[in-house]
C-alpha cells in the first residue's frame, strides 16, 4: 500500500549515501564469483532508489507487497519501458528466493541483464536529481 508521509530530505539524503555505498562495494567485487550478491546488491539499489522517488513526491510504501508496489510505481514515469518494469519484477523474484530460499543467482543472469540494471539505475537517478533541483 502507497500512504502518504511528510517529504524527509534528511532521509533522502541518508538513503542516497547508502546507495553510493553499495555502487562502491559492488564495484569492488567480482561479480562473476559473487554473482548472487551482486544481484541482490543491484536489488537493494534500485529499491533504494524507488524508495527516495517516492519519499520526494511525499509517499511511502509500506506493509506486505511494499517492493512490488515500488516497482509498480515507476509505471507512474514515462522513462520507464513495460520490459524494464517486468526485468525489475524478475529481479525482486530472483533476490527473494536468494534472500529466502538460499538459491543462487547464475553468473549468467548478471552477464544477460547488468547493462540493462545499469540503464534502470541511471535513469532512477536522473529523476532524482530533476525533483531534488526543482
Amino acid at each position: 500500500m502507497i500512504i502518504k508521509v511528510t517529504t524527509d530530505k534528511e532521509r533522502v539524503k541518508s538513503m542516497i549515501k547508502l546507495i553510493l555505498d553499495r555502487e562502491r562495494f559492488i564495484s569492488k567485487i567480482d561479480i562473476n564469483e559473487f554473482s548472487t550478491i551482486a544481484t541482490e546488491n543491484y536489488y537493494e539499489i534500485i529499491k533504494e532508489l524507488s524508495t527516495v522517488l517516492l519519499l520526494l513526491e511525499g509517499l511511502k510504501a509500506t506493509g506486505e507487497g511494499a517492493h512490488k508496489e515500488l516497482i509498480n510505481y515507476l509505471n507512474t514515469f514515462k522513462e520507464f519501458s513495460e520490459y524494464e518494469i517486468n526485468l525489475l519484477d524478475d529481479l525482486r523474484i530472483k533476490r527473494n528466493k536468494s534472500s529466502y530460499e538460499g538459491k543462487q543467482v547464475d553468473k549468467s543472469y548478471l552477464e544477460n541483464k547488468k547493462e540493462k540494471i545499469l540503464n534502470i539505475i541511471n535513469k532512477q537517478k536522473r529523476i532524482i536529481d530533476k525533483k531534488l533541483n526543482r
